[in-house]
């Protein structure tokens, strides 16, 4: 049996550095760095995830504001706000919450956002820094997962990664900065074939497609190190039963809640790998770690103190 890659005792280990910095700029210039977020729309998930980046925020000693626009915000007037934003010079990072509602265009919103505020890495302007191997901001979740990784010292240089799952949140981005650690990388999707031969030949598998426990262990080599990215809501108690069979803390969190949280692998991959990231747990502490050191590095570049 493997074991689990946790990432919450990583995150705040990152946390506590980050605190103990902006700290040290508070008393040396006076200054703090500021992230702002916006959210359009009611969606609910969003709302706690910017909740959450606030508490952290304030947790750090990073100033923090978010703006609630209503669902039907034209493209012209978000973007309007986000060019207030750009020209802000208190204003140190930018994220737009998505998903965005269907009648915004998500790559013109991203787009609008200056790159040097852009503490998501999602700016086009970004990830192409990623492909060119420059400095920048980095998207936060392959920031995260690299992280985890090097703090495990599981070798990159050489090793053989799958990545299920080819968004520009995660699958992309993380693919080219596998590459610029030496990582011999293959991105599959929906149409590669024989995709569990393919995820098989990993060494490190990673897994973001959002398709609750949908990697068993067909998909995993012995000893292999799993990264699970996926973050499913399971609500339908028969699809629980069918992945878990009776299992009694599953049961627990479903009358508690109404529904639980999975990730994209089968927890049944933990007898087979070396290592396996919980969901919850494991990436998602880190993504928020990471966009607060984007912020932070953001800060310090705009204000000459790299």
């Amino acid at each position: 049996m493997g074991e689990w890659l946790e990432g919450r005792s990583l995150a705040e280990k990152i946390k506590e550095e980050i605190k103990e910095e902006v700290l040290y700029y508070r008393k040396k210039i006076q200054k703090v760095p500021k992230l702002v977020g916006i959210l359009v729309g009611e969606n609910p998930a969003s709302k706690i995830y910017l909740s959450t980046k606030a508490k952290n925020c304030e947790r750090l000693g990073i100033s923090s504001e978010i703006y609630y626009l209503p669902e039907n915000t034209s493209l012209n007037d978000l973007i309007k706000k986000i060019d207030e934003l750009n020209e802000n010079p208190e204003v140190d990072g930018i994220l737009v919450q998505l998903p965005l509602p269907s009648h915004l265009n998500t790559f013109q919103v991203i787009c609008a956002i200056s790159p040097e505020k852009d503490v998501d890495g999602f700016h086009p302007y970004n990830l192409g820094r990623i492909l060119h191997n420059e400095e920048g901001l980095r998207a936060c979740t392959p920031l995260g997962i690299i992280e985890l990784l090097k703090s495990k010292n599981i070798p990159l240089e050489g090793a053989r990664v799958v990545v299920i799952g080819r968004s520009l949140i995660v699958g992309k981005p993380l693919a080219a900065m596998l590459t610029n650690e030496n990582a011999t990388v293959t991105v599959c999707h929906s149409r590669t074939k024989n995709l569990p031969k393919v995820a098989s030949e990993a060494d490190i598998l990673i897994v973001a497609i959002g398709k609750p426990a949908f990697v068993t262990s067909e998909f995993v080599k012995e000893d292999a190190v799993v990264v699970d990215v996926g973050v499913n809501r399971v609500s339908d108690r028969n699809k629980i039963k069918e992945l878990f069979g009776d299992n009694r803390e599953r049961e627990e969190q479903f009358e508690k809640k109404g529904y639980i949280i999975i990730g994209d692998v089968h927890p049944e991959v933990i007898n087979k790998a070396s290592y396996l990231t919980p969901v919850p747990g494991g990436v998602g502490p880190l993504t928020v770690a990471m966009l607060l050191k984007n912020t932070l590095k953001a800060f310090k570049k705009r204000n000459n103190l790299e």
